[in-house]
């Protein structure tokens, strides 16, 4: 069976730099080398009645580690020793750690020292490994009966699970093999075109973007340097100093960067590349006067990786995801299945390589995710302009109807997070016996103090319809966020 692990092994130049972070780094040569003596430790570790690898019911492993360079010789070493790759966000509390566990059947976690409080009591310690002088414990967690049927996810060469970002309902593990990630990494770098030459800087948390983020970087040679804070004018020397040909990160990074004092000239950018959020076109503005270079939108969605890419449109519209990528199609459908009229929204459906393998709980092989034509519906609503490219204008579960009128609750939350005494917004739907549904917004307002209620409805009136303002305005202190730091809908 294919392991992704050795075909980015096969691939690799021994002496080239993988990873740097700061004033440590490690040649592809070197990341093999730790991988493969914490596989060996893993191994070694394992008692007699835990399912080898060789047997049936793949193990699963968590990983409950913070993003560093060492992390990636950690996650390796998890599918080099057997396993199936399970990345445990630190930012989650304690009970959704505990969650996900469970949800998942962790046979065992590795988790940095001191023992992490979020496990269960009955945790048997295996063990521990030894990586850049830092002690991770190899902890045995209780049996689990899995939800889901273990010879079928054995039978697919899991690699990797991680939970969707849950922004509406219960999250889904979405399950991945080797083939689908390999298939679907070789996808994205057609539009992405990373070769060895490239040195990515890196800002994202790798619990959620691991697997088609750093695993691309590594298959096809770059150099991925691991930037530790997300202010602008460290992203700016960090990007500078180290001759960063691309940067892959969210719009929140981007606006920190445009904004930050001339601590350095980065040169080298060739490929900015936006996802995780909606990007605004004043910052993609902001960035071409700054830099000179496009800031390219993408739609990252982990049931497919990176399928949708403005490469061509950034200029005329920044605000867009662009065109599929050449291993995939794009359909926008009404609630009748068929592609609406020129700029009325319709569900994005996508299809095309590399797409998940199964939803894990509960369990739904990814023939019975899709629809008679194959199209896998992602939930997101988009619009079509006339060069074809889709920009996304909401979702389909948090879509307000007013007397028969559509709202997006993100066209407004735009509005909104534009006022200069807005920090964020949510807009949610409130039942109305007139109109069905109306608008309401809670928002955090700015350290300078919150709007009036007045100033924000003029605000709002400035740039929407007047169905589309919401009926009330809450000042509050914080919002629900899901551990990717996207707005929790309920």
């Amino acid at each position: 069976m294919l392991s992704i692990v050795e075909a980015i092994r096969q691939r690799a130049t021994p002496e080239s730099l993988a990873l740097v972070q700061k004033d440590r780094s490690l040649t592809y040569a070197a990341l093999f080398q730790q991988a493969d003596a914490l596989a060996a430790d893993i191994r070694q570790h394992l008692p007699a009645d835990l399912p080898a690898p060789v047997r049936t019911d793949r193990l699963r492993i968590g990983v409950h580690f913070p993003s560093s360079l060492e992390y990636v010789p950690l996650a390796l070493a998890t599918l080099l020793a057997g396993g199936c790759f399970v990345p445990i966000p630190d930012e989650l509390a304690d009970e959704e750690k505990r969650e996900l566990a469970t949800r998942t059947a962790l046979d065992l976690v590795l988790v940095a020292e001191p023992l992490a409080t979020w496990l269960p009591e009955a945790t048997q310690p295996l063990g521990h490994l030894t990586l850049a002088g830092q002690k991770i414990l190899l902890q045995r967690l209780p049996p689990i009966i899995p939800s889901f049927p273990t010879a079928d996810f054995e039978a697919l060469n899991p690699a990797f699970i991680r939970f969707s970002s849950g922004t509406t309902g219960k999250s889904k593990g979405v399950l991945l093999s080797h083939e689908s990630l390999l298939e679907r990494i070789t996808a994205a770098n057609e539009g992405l075109r990373i070769g060895a030459a490239d040195r990515v800087l890196w800002v994202l948390p790798m619990a959620h973007h691991f697997a088609v983020s750093i695993i691309l970087y590594l298959y096809h040679g770059a150099t991925t340097l691991i930037e530790e804070t997300h202010m602008g004018e460290d992203l700016l020397r960090a990007g500078a100093t180290h001759a960063a040909t691309v940067m892959y990160g969210s719009p929140v990074h981007y606006r920190q960067l445009v904004e930050a004092p001339p601590v350095a000239e980065w040169t080298t950018l060739r490929l900015a590349v936006a996802t995780a959020a909606a990007l605004d076109a004043a910052t993609a503005e902001k960035f071409r006067a700054r830099f000179h270079q496009d800031l390219v939108q993408g739609l990252g969605i982990i049931e497919l990786g990176l399928p949708v890419l403005n490469l061509a449109g950034a200029q005329e519209a920044p605000e867009a995801i662009g065109l599929p990528l050449s291993a995939y199609e794009c359909s926008l459908q009404d609630d009748t299945g068929h592609e609406p009229p020129q700029g009325d929204p319709g569900e994005i459906c996508l299809r095309g390589k590399g797409m998940f393998d199964a939803y894990l709980d509960p369990w739904l092989p990814r023939a019975q995710a899709l629809d008679a034509n194959g199209w896998f519906p992602t939930g997101d609503l988009g619009r079509r302009d006339p060069a074809g490219r889709v920009t996304i204008c909401g979702r389909k579960k948090t879509l307000i109807n007013v007397g028969g009128m559509k709202v997006f609750p993100e066209e407004v939350e735009r509005v909104l997070d534009s006022h200069p005494k807005v920090q964020r917004s949510l807009v949610e739907a409130r039942l109305h016996p007139l109109y069905g549904e109306v608008p309401i917004v809670r928002y955090i307002p700015s350290p300078e103090g919150p709007p009036t209620t007045m100033e924000l409805r003029n605000h709002c009136r400035t740039h929407l319809a007047g169905y589309k303002i919401p009926l009330l305005f809450s000042s509050v202190p914080d919002l629900p966020l899901t551990a990717s730091g996207k707005l929790k809908r309920a």
